[in-house]
């Protein structure tokens, strides 16, 4: 090896490409990780997440009586992604590896870094209401003790002491502009060394140069993150014909760092970019009241027993219902013209059903904190941070009684006039069906049939009430706006993490991709829809593939 050359560049310092450099440099190989950002940025979007995880067959579900199996995991999987292009050759079997890997090694691979999960596990994407369509058939979000500060730490920790040995280095501020590719294989870097950053994390930084830079390696492993902060891109592949206008106001789910940069660029080198227009945006966002990044947003996760209508009062349709099926609420909401919708709830059921998505959200679970954490289920009222967005939050309204909350949903309309009438109709019908433990309202008996399930009723779901009863309020209502997280599709990858050019599948030699910019495996191994846990779960399993390939590549040439 020449001074100065590594075994894999890897560029981007998230956590698909801090996954890729604990797998090489576990094997002995010298890394070098390139990132844009400066080092308080280590782990990217991961560090700000809830830290969700996608089992299959764990021990957490078995003890709660939940009857998994790969076999259904897959068959959810399936008719969630849809997959229905040629294209989707690479993305299917990405899927399958990796619903393997979540039944049958995921967990003991995560545990063996220190990682654990609490022991309740929360059911997300709910689903279309048949069994063949989108959704999870059972609770599968395993939630991280520590949240994604926690999933970051596992990783970053073995990286952080290979680089006090020698084996990794980390160079931030390094901007990559350009893959270099000689003789048809990647063999390097090229880009500008921008100014220091002493920023905090998240917090958007300078883009002034300071000089250019080249750096060169046997293989080089892209693992830059996606689109979501890049709202150029988004509009130009934004899906219209399936999910409607692209919203005239939308808010971030991630950083100003998240651009999508490395895609064009790896495109340039020769990469096969696939399933662009698969994206997947929130449609629970609130404008963040203390604000770290541009347009910053928070996703509430909710439970399924809020009503949800849209911009003029009127209830979303079936299977429309929170928490259910993220991409035909986005078809039902943009269709009635506005990119919003609102959410009318009472106090007792936001004291159960609340769930702000991010790190910093959940003090109590990412500080672990089990007195906290304990409290949160058992005390009355709602979590601190909900509690703060409630009185803080530009999105929120609160009333003692329906005209008052109707007023000021109006005074907060973007377009939409919620009508009371409409309004009052929609609450009394749905609250005339709670005298009886069945109904005819299809929402009702998804709440039944939600607390059935041990882990719903302790912690996720309220007991069925009226939503005019004072006893359970003040009312409350939500501003939902549309929210952007993730990217669907991305470089294309063969099952080692390869980066295939358009040409008869042909793989670039010594290229490598993982996490959101390869779709999380394959180009789109989440077809058109996720059934949640699975996005720090692709980075893994990606980054895992990635490093592994990338180590063996390089052993016979050291």
């Amino acid at each position: 090896m020449e001074p100065g050359e590594f075994d894999a560049v890897i560029v981007g310092a998230g956590l698909a490409g801090l996954v890729a450099a604990h797998e090489l440099t576990k094997a002995g190989r010298r890394v070098v990780i390139v990132d844009q950002e400066n080092r308080n940025n280590l782990g990217g979007q991961a560090f700000w997440s809830l830290g969700g995880l996608f089992f299959v067959d764990s021990p957490e579900q078995r003890r709660l009586g939940i009857r998994d199996s790969f076999e259904l995991a897959y068959s959810d999987w399936l008719n969630s992604a849809g997959f229905d292009r040629s294209d989707d050759h690479w993305p299917r079997r990405w899927a399958r590896a990796y619903v393997e890997f979540a039944t049958h090694r995921k967990r003991q691979y995560l545990h063996d870094l220190g990682l654990r999960v609490t022991p309740v596990v929360g059911w997300a994407e709910r689903g279309g209401g048949l069994a063949s369509g989108h959704g999870n058939s059972v609770p599968r979000f395993h939630l991280t003790w520590g949240t994604g500060p926690e999933v970051v730490r596992v990783f970053r920790q073995p990286v952080e002491r290979a680089e006090t040995t020698g084996l990794a280095q980390l160079r931030f501020r390094h901007r990559v502009d350009e893959l270099i590719v000689e003789n048809g294989a990647a063999v390097g870097v090229r880009g500008q060394l921008l100014t220091p950053s002493s920023e905090p994390r998240g917090v958007a930084s300078s883009r002034a140069v300071l000089e250019p830079f080249e750096i060169r390696g046997r293989t080089v492993i892209v693992t830059s993150g996606g689109i979501g902060h890049n709202f150029d891109l988004l509009r130009q592949y934004w899906p219209t014909e399936r999910l409607g206008p692209f919203p005239n106001h939308m808010i971030a789910g991630v950083p100003a760092h998240v651009d999508g940069r490395m895609l064009a660029i790896s495109e340039q080198a020769g990469a096969h970019i696939i399933n662009r227009d698969r994206v997947w945006a929130y449609t629970e966002g609130i404008h963040n009241w203390d604000p770290i990044w541009p347009e910053h947003a928070i996703r509430i996760i909710p439970g399924p027993s809020s009503l949800w209508l849209d911009a003029h009062g009127k209830r979303l349709p079936i299977p429309n219902f929170p928490g259910f099926d993220t991409n035909t609420s986005m078809r039902a909401i943009l269709s009635t013209g506005y990119d919003y919708s609102w959410f009318i709830l009472t106090q007792t059921i936001i004291e159960k059903e609340f769930i702000l998505s991010g790190s910093e959200q959940n003090p109590d679970i990412t500080g672990k904190d089990i007195k906290g954490t304990l409290g949160r289920v058992m005390s009355k009222g709602e979590p601190g941070p909900v509690e703060a967005f409630k009185k803080r939050g530009a999105d929120f309204v609160v009333a003692n009684d329906l005209r008052e909350l109707v007023d000021g949903m109006n005074r907060l309309g973007r377009g939409g006039t919620v009508d009371y009438d409409t309004v009052r109709t929609e609450v009394e019908a749905r609250d005339l069906q709670i005298g009886n433990p069945y109904s005819k309202d299809a929402q009702l008996h998804a709440i039944t049939n939600a607390r059935k399930y041990l882990g719903d009723k302790m912690t996720r779901v309220a007991k069925p009430h009226r939503l005019l009863d004072p006893a359970h309020g003040p009312l409350v209502a939500v501003r939902l706006n549309i929210l952007s997280r993730k990217t669907l599709g991305g470089l294309k990858t063969d099952l080692s993490a390869r980066v295939l050019t358009e040409h008869n599948d042909d793989p670039i030699p010594g290229l490598y991709a993982a996490g959101e910019v390869a779709g999380f495996g394959g180009g789109g191994v989440h077809g058109y829809s996720a059934l949640e846990g699975t996005f720090l779960g692709g980075c893994i399993f990606s980054g895992m593939t990635a490093g592994r390939a990338a180590a063996v590549a390089t052993s016979t040439t050291r």
